[in-house]
């Protein structure tokens, strides 16, 4: 079997995306019956890169501010990349793994993470809006197979589109072995590098964007009593997203008080070490499309607080504090309980981890397999 995976993502620090096109690749490696090629905006190869280029995010962004038509430049010349590999005509499965695929006249395997850009518009840049809704239809359109992380994803693109149940499968993804329960001593390393003590701060993950909601947790944070903030920091990680000028300036006080630590982009395995050494994880997403933070916390044995929207219910389930977003004192009281109720919290720590073993990379890319097998069946 051959099989095509656009692995552009790759070429950016990993965010979620990212992972699940890193993870599915070195996944499908170890199958002797696949031939498995990469495409990396530029070119084919049957590597799967480890290394993204940390400054191809500044590159973007200088390129968009002094080009036009970014997105629709660069597509096109990706797209004539990817046209010199043409597994059409030796019967070969494209797989896109990230929402918008490229003209190609074989069999198609189409992820899509979330429709966060048409239910939420608002929360993204007004050209990823306009070229998502340009290509989109399209690439569902020549899908012989859609892939969703959630059933929740699943239900609403059968909702929105009419797309038949047939044609689309809910695979949820996993969770890497480099995230797993660490003990004081184990932590100390990475926490005492950063300024931080185990088990006293709380832990917010993601890119600093609206969709993510981290003014809600700064807000909820803020309501909380000074001696807790005052031994119990928030602690937010993730790279700069758009729109993050107000909240920048909502943070600023607290940061300056020492109450608010931001760390920025992070390396997998001090990421890993400073999940397990969190007193909680909060991640007030008002949309999301699976959510792997909340499951990489609760793989270390670290209780979540995350919204009872969307996708998060059915990977928290009830090992974690399930809130509405968008109401600041239900965000505040679920924090305090972590801090103050140590009972409650020990025993959402151990259902989390119970929770976090239904999931793993090795099943998703079994059953992404089995798509393709599907797919090669019916051609």
């Amino acid at each position: 079997m051959k099989v095509g995976l656009n692995a552009t993502a790759l070429l950016s620090p990993l965010t979620g995306v990212g992972q699940y096109t890193y993870h599915l690749a070195k996944g499908l490696q170890n199958f002797e019956d696949i031939e498995l090629n990469m495409f990396y905006a530029n070119g084919w190869s049957t590597e799967v890169r480890d290394k993204p280029i940390k400054q191809i995010r500044n590159i973007k962004l200088l390129l968009k501010k002094f080009i036009p038509k970014t997105y629709e430049i660069s597509r096109i010349i990706q797209q004539s990349y990817f046209n010199e590999r043409s597994f059409s005509k030796v019967k070969g499965i494209y797989h896109e793994p990230n929402f918008l695929a490229f003209n190609y006249a074989g069999p198609l395997v189409l992820t899509v993470h979330d429709l966060s850009w048409i239910r939420y518009p608002e929360m993204h840049p007004a050209d990823r809006v306009r070229n998502m809704n340009k290509h989109f239809q399209k690439s569902m359109e020549s899908a012989s197979m859609i892939i969703t992380d959630s059933q929740a994803i699943k239900n609403e693109i059968i909702d929105m589109f009419g797309v038949a149940e047939t044609r689309i499968t809910s695979i949820p993804l996993g969770v890497e072995k480099l995230f797993r329960p660490l003990n004081k001593e184990e932590s100390a390393p990475v926490l005492l590098q950063h300024g931080l003590s185990y088990q006293k701060y709380i832990l917010a993950v993601g890119t600093l964007e609206p969709r993510k909601n981290l003014s809600s947790a700064l807000l909820a944070y803020m309501q909380l009593p000074a001696d807790i903030r005052k031994h119990n920091p928030l602690v937010l990680v993730g790279m700069k997203g758009w729109h993050t000028s107000s909240l920048e300036k909502q943070m600023a006080p607290l940061v300056a008080a020492g109450e608010i630590r931001q760390l920025g982009y992070l390396e997998r395995e001090d990421l890993a070490t400073i999940i397990a050494g969190a007193l909680t994880l909060v991640y007030p997403s008002i949309y999301e499309g699976f959510g792997l933070p909340p499951l990489e916390a609760m793989t270390c044995g670290v209780p979540v607080i995350a919204s009872n929207v969307s996708s998060l219910p059915e990977v928290v389930g009830d090992s974690g504090l399930l809130v509405n977003p968008h109401d600041i004192d239900d965000i505040a009281k679920a924090m305090q309980t972590m801090i103050t109720a140590p009972d409650i919290r020990a025993a959402s720590a151990q259902k989390a981890l119970d929770r976090s073993s239904e999931f793993s990379w090795d099943r998703c890319v079994d059953q992404t397999m089995g798509i393709y097998r599907q797919v090669e069946s019916s051609m």
